[in-house]
């Protein structure tokens, strides 16, 4: 049962662009509603046909504003489950933005943001893991983490909660029947609620147990470069990029700010952070002297940090002294310049970024240090909100399970199995909130 204080202005009809408001081959304005058809119908020189590609021309008071196509989705055959009508103009933020005008002073309202997919949830188009997967699909950073929401678009995570669910709520209703007709229906034994719930317990933990993959997929992973002046941190930032993205010289104290640049490793998005040689110098200037204190404060902010230095003077009493910083987090210790001569060093990798040599190996190390399982095994993500509720749901399953190991009042397990029911329904949207519900389609951009 969905839970939520109905909203007054649902109904409406409402529009927004569905594109950027940017210059492109065309915008794409759309529009949700009862009255969508009879608004559009004022400005387009055509009968508009349901199903149809329908063109034409917007006028307004005899003066022609676009040439553009219409397509009318009938409801509930629709985004939305209702009439959506959407217009395809040129792609001139001018004319996207007059067309839009049109619209609103016609009785349109500017949508929210992520109203139209908030409509899709309420009227039974899509669950909440499905409206969830839109947003996600959207802000895909890798091939990898679009196809894994795509999954969630098509309904795997809603598949396996409401299977959860199911087994729920069979042996729930067993248990509520014998309570309730004590002289009618036979007391659930203990070891039924118990072989009923630790399948659903090992299923829920096996999802939690990915989660911080799926975050790391979602999110990606933020790579600090740190070491002294000249061991070659500028370098193998443009070896991991493959692009001449730094610049590189002999001479101490040239990269003197932070400098960030995206790649991928094996599906991950990686933000790389090139950092200021870290040095204790009193003849050092102002500007380096911010670069290092950034440098510094890049630490904080990594996942992971590579540790470099001269692979040929081996680790200094400086190096030491800065590794010290990275003290408590992830880190790889790299020993660079192996194309002039490769020493072996202790729980080191030694790399060469003027060859190429090892710099695959060390992506790999990054990924094997951030990724404990194979990411490709889960075939869903979960968000922090869902996290959130499996393990709410966990708690009230193990909870269950003890008060049933221990054969307390069944009327009490009940009260805790109910709960882990709920807590899955908030993932799913069978349960829900005005407060869940707005503070997932605020993140939306208006348009969707």
């Amino acid at each position: 049962m969905i839970i939520f204080t109905m909203m007054s202005n649902f109904f409406e009809t409402i529009a927004a662009p569905a594109t950027p408001l940017s210059y492109g081959g065309i915008g794409v304005i759309r529009i949700s509603g009862d009255e969508a058809l009879n608004i559009v119908s004022k400005f387009f020189n055509k009968k508009i046909k349901e199903n149809s590609i329908n063109h034409g021309w917007i006028i307004d008071n005899d003066k022609k504003i676009d040439e553009v196509i219409v397509l009318y989705f009938k409801a509930p055959k629709s985004y939305t489950g209702e009439d959506v009508i959407e217009i395809q103009t040129h792609g001139s933020p001018v004319v996207i933005k007059k067309i839009l005008n049109l619209l609103l002073d016609s009785g349109a309202r500017l949508a929210d943001r992520g109203e139209f997919t908030k409509r899709a949830f309420l009227n039974r188009k899509m669950d909440l893991t499905e409206a969830e997967a839109v947003l996600d699909l959207i802000n895909s950073k890798t091939t990898k983490s679009a196809s894994k929401n795509a999954s969630n678009l098509s309904g795997a995570l809603y598949l396996e909660i409401s299977k959860m669910r199911e087994r729920i709520i069979e042996i729930l209703s067993k248990i509520t029947a014998s309570i309730d007709f004590p002289e009618d229906v036979k007391e659930v034994s203990y070891n039924e609620i118990i072989n009923s719930l630790v399948p659903i317990k090992e299923k829920i933990e096996n999802i939690l147990k990915n989660a911080k993959n799926h975050n790391i997929l979602r999110e990606g992973i933020n790579i600090s470069v740190i070491g002294r002046p000249n061991v070659g941190k500028s370098s193998l930032f443009n070896a991991l990029l493959n692009l001449e993205r730094a610049i590189v010289t002999d001479i101490a104290g040239t990269t003197r700010d932070t400098i960030k640049e995206s790649f991928e490793i094996k599906g991950i998005l990686a933000t790389l952070t090139d950092t200021a040689g870290i040095r204790e110098d009193e003849n050092i200037d102002k500007v380096e002297q911010i670069g290092i204190k950034q440098a510094k404060n890049s630490i904080t902010e990594s996942d992971i940090v590579l540790l470099l230095f001269d692979g040929i003077e081996g680790i200094t009493k400086d190096d030491r002294e800065i590794f010290e910083l990275a003290k408590g987090k992830k880190s790889i210790l790299v020993a660079t310049k192996a194309d002039i001569q490769e020493i072996k060093h202790e729980n080191a990798i030694s790399i060469s970024s003027k060859t190429g040599y090892n710099i695959d190996k060390l992506k790999n190390l990054i990924y094997e240090a951030l990724i404990d399982v194979n990411i490709d095994d889960s075939e869903f993500t979960t968000n922090q909100r869902q996290q959130k509720s499996l393990k709410d749901a966990l708690d009230f399953i193990n909870n269950a399970l003890f008060a049933a190991q221990n054969e307390e009042l069944q009327d009490l397990i009940s009260i805790d199995i109910k709960s882990a029911l709920v807590s899955l329904g908030e993932i799913s949207g069978e349960v829900i909130n005005d407060e869940i519900l707005n503070g997932i389609f605020e993140k939306f951009c208006i348009g969707k």
